[in-house]
């Protein structure tokens, strides 16, 4: 009898899910940090894991792991080395966040085009004669840039599309797309009125001093991908210079930031904790789809385009 470990909250239709799966046991811990579940992952032949961290030190902890399946499509924070060392296939839920992370995208590039932070603040201060100054501004005619042009960037462009935005991309990866692809980075920075980044975090910024350098003045700059992909130093340095008109973010090179985060100090930036993905109805299918994973692997019906370490696809499986 397989016996499954979900470390984290999820959604009550994976729970369910799981229940309801005959000769399957499982124990659920409801905070989202590596050593809550550590104690437990001794007993587990599969690991259901949310944002918290899965370390070599912890995966030395569990001698039956047999699989460990990701509740969400990024994986920075579990050490897929120590997994294949082991053998041990890691999952992801596919295409279920797409529209969720697209939608905040486009959110956060409205709301700083209108200023409605300040704008809220305004109102709630007693500053009603703020709306005299006539900051806020229209997204349609203006350009926007998508860096990384994956499922959720072409979820971003059709809707930017709708607002009559004009949308163009860079994405290395790619030698054709259905829209204008860029050539250069930093030529493309200099150009766009709105830069919105999809793309994984390599180890290193994609964007940093010199690319915030080479944005065009008074730009927005969206990041709903990964922390560290934006410099945050150099980000905070930026709006110091008053180059960026605005910026939106919903990661961080360290989640949650820091007290005192330097972009705290800014009224024109926004963050929200990491929940571009976190909708209810992206929630229900991250749920099922990470057990889901589960249950086909212990079935011997993985879906192998969900597995990210593939040469370990099919070890294990009943």
């Amino acid at each position: 009898m397989p016996h499954v470990l979900v470390a984290g909250t999820i959604h009550k239709s994976g729970i369910d899910l799981l229940a309801a799966a005959p000769g399957v046991s499982f124990d659920l811990v409801e905070e989202v940090s590596e050593a809550s579940y550590a104690p437990l992952i001794g007993r587990a032949d599969a690991l259901i894991i949310r944002t918290q961290p899965l370390s070599a030190a912890t995966l030395a902890q569990a001698p039956r792991l047999r699989i460990v399946s990701r509740h969400g499509v990024g994986y920075d924070a579990v050490d897929l080395a120590a997994l294949n060392t082991r053998g041990i296939p890691l999952t992801i839920v596919g295409d279920v966040n797409s529209v969720s992370v697209a939608e905040h995208a486009m959110m956060l590039i409205l709301a700083l085009a209108k200023h409605l932070t300040t704008a809220d603040h305004a109102v709630r201060s007693g500053g009603w004669n703020w709306r005299n100054a006539m900051l806020a501004a229209e997204v349609a005619g203006r350009h926007l840039l998508i860096v990384g042009y994956g499922r959720i960037g072409r979820r971003l462009a059709a809707m930017a599309q709708g607002f009559g935005m004009t949308v163009s991309a860079f994405d290395p990866y790619l030698s054709q797309a259905d829209l204008p692809l860029e050539a250069d980075l930093a030529a493309a920075l200099a150009r766009a009125d709105h830069v919105s980044v999809h793309v994984p975090h390599s180890g290193k910024p994609l964007i940093g001093a010199a690319e915030l350098a080479a944005i065009k003045p008074g730009a927005t700059l969206i990041n709903t991908a990964r922390g560290g992909v934006i410099d945050e130093v150099a980000l905070a340095a930026a709006l110091r210079g008053g180059r960026l008109g605005g910026v939106g973010l919903d990661v961080f090179a360290t989640e949650p930031p820091v007290a005192q985060h330097p972009l705290f100090a800014f009224e024109n930036v926004i963050l929200t904790p990491h929940i571009a993905g976190l909708t209810r109805q992206s929630a229900e299918r991250m749920a099922v789809a990470s057990v889901q994973n589960v249950l086909d692997f212990f079935a011997g019906s993985l879906d192998r385009d969900l597995v990210v370490n593939r040469e370990h696809a099919d070890a294990g499986q009943t």
